[in-house]
């Protein structure tokens, strides 16, 4: 059974990822900042909800007028709910007096939005419009831990279901390809992969391809033989021998030259390879788990990825949402790092207060959750009386508060220097030199010491800075 799929169309960001943790286990809820954007949204996905918040209407109202009486006309099953303020834009009132929907207006929270939904679709009934019956009766394989789903928390439906499928992938002997920007979850996935597969008691083995210079990493991969080349002065066993039954993690292959893709290629069909420079061939058993930060298809069309091990790899491809798609997930996610980094530092934290919140889902997240992570932590360290609020996060992460933004090109700082008038050159240093501390110190662990050390600086002088950008606690 499929579930039903709600479309919360709402230029406030806090709203729209409230409602969608509190429906989400219920329905697929697909979020729109724009009006056009859930029409779209609704007409591809053959929406069954659509939720407009227009508390503050752009434009008189007149477009969502437009677009949601076309919408009726398309979709006769729709059901609406408008939420608007206590003065109602005319175009919006004549919209209601025209047609069957929901009008409520004022400040209205998400627990008056639940209840509208509840009285509609019922707990217990709330699943959809289509029932297909199954195709086969699956059997779900022994071993299964569900531990994809249960350790990759998300409130996202698109990535739930993702997760649904690389669970049953990760029972068989197949090679999994990860597609997603750089902080978004690769590496942690391809871990569970590895945890909830019959291999979870064999080593699992991350290459970092694009960390190593290009004529090692066959050395790395397949290993070599003493006398290879110049620096070869004992025989070494590659990652494919190393992992035995095991997994491997191929991190950025995209970076792999032809000769490399080629040898991987064959190590997936046939499992054999030599090491460099011996003649004796012999065969992995290990399971492949590739990973690239950028879509493979545009290098193969330039030339830069061979087509034959991309059709291999595109077999079972996830795509990895960055968390600037993943609005639902923020929350929660911020949550989590808090009460680990409190834990890890010591710290105590009573309070969250809404404005930091408010600055985390207004941010487009370029480094994705990585980035959280570390924003998260250095928020903790520099809460003094243990309540965290916006004051406590990055002036980069507080420029970004003008408002959400799909484009991760998007220039935060040239945004702010255009939109504030009283941004100086000498303030936009100490900006800069203030995240370089606090980012060594993290980096060091907070340690003092090595962290002058590291910057070139002494400790007194590190001490005087710290005194001078209210770092010190």
């Amino acid at each position: 059974m499929s579930k039903s799929i709600i479309i919360v169309c709402s230029r406030n960001p806090i709203f729209s990822a409230d409602l969608s943790v509190a429906l989400s286990e219920r329905f697929d809820v697909l979020l729109s900042d724009t009006v056009q954007k859930a029409d779209e949204l609704c007409l591809k996905h053959a929406a069954d909800v659509l939720i407009g918040d227009f508390q503050v209407a752009k434009d008189g109202g007149h477009a969502q007028e437009y677009v949601i009486s076309q919408l009726r006309q398309r979709l006769t099953d729709l059901q609406v709910l408008l939420l608007t303020a206590v003065d109602c834009p005319e175009p919006l009132e004549r919209l209601v007096a025209c047609g069957n929907m929901t009008h409520l207006r004022g400040n209205i929270d998400v627990e008056q939005v639940v209840a509208w939904i509840d009285e509609r679709f019922p707990p217990q009934t709330a699943v959809a419009s289509d029932v297909a019956p199954p195709a086969h009766d699956f059997k779900e394989p022994d071993g299964v831990l569900h531990g994809i789903t249960q350790n990759f928390e998300t409130n996202t439906p698109q990535l739930r279901r993702m997760l649904v499928e690389l669970e049953v992938a990760a029972q068989h002997d197949v090679t999994v390809l990860l597609i997603g920007e750089t902080g978004s979850g690769k590496t942690f996935l391809a871990k569970l992969i590895h945890e909830v597969s019959p291999r979870r008691n064999e080593p699992f083995l991350h290459v970092a391809c694009g960390a190593l210079p290009s004529e090692l990493i066959e050395s790395e991969l397949f290993g070599h033989v003493k006398g290879a080349f110049t620096s070869a002065h004992a025989d070494k066993e590659g990652k494919f021998l190393a992992a035995g039954r095991g997994t491997i993690l191929l991190d950025e292959i995209d970076v792999l030259g032809p000769e490399q893709q080629v040898k991987i290629l064959r190590a997936i069909e046939t499992g054999e390879f030599e090491p460099v420079g011996s003649n004796k061939t012999y065969k992995s058993q290990a399971r492949l788990v590739v990973a690239s930060n950028l879509d493979l298809k545009p290098l193969v069309e330039k030339g830069r990825f061979r087509p034959d091990l991309y059709y291999r790899l595109n077999m079972l491809k996830f795509e990895v949402a960055p968390l600037r798609d993943r609005q639902p997930d923020i929350g929660p996610l911020a949550r989590k790092f808090v009460a680990q980094s409190a834990a890890k530092h010591g710290i105590k934290i009573e309070r969250i207060e809404d404005s930091l919140f408010g600055a985390l889902y207004s941010y487009p997240w370029p480094g994705n959750v990585r980035e959280l992570e570390n924003v998260i932590q250095r928020a903790v360290i520099y809460c003094r009386n243990g309540v965290l609020t916006s004051d406590q996060l990055p002036y980069d992460i507080l420029v970004g508060n003008a408002g959400p933004t799909n484009d991760p090109s998007v220039q935060l700082w040239g945004t702010s220097i255009a939109n504030n008038n009283t941004t100086t050159l000498n303030r936009q240093i100490s900006f800069t030199e203030r995240d370089i501390i606090e980012q060594t110190l993290l980096k060091n662990n907070l340690s003092r010491t090595n962290t002058a050390k590291e910057l070139g600086i002494s400790r007194v002088t590190l001490y005087n800075k710290m005194k001078k950008y209210g770092m010190m606690q």
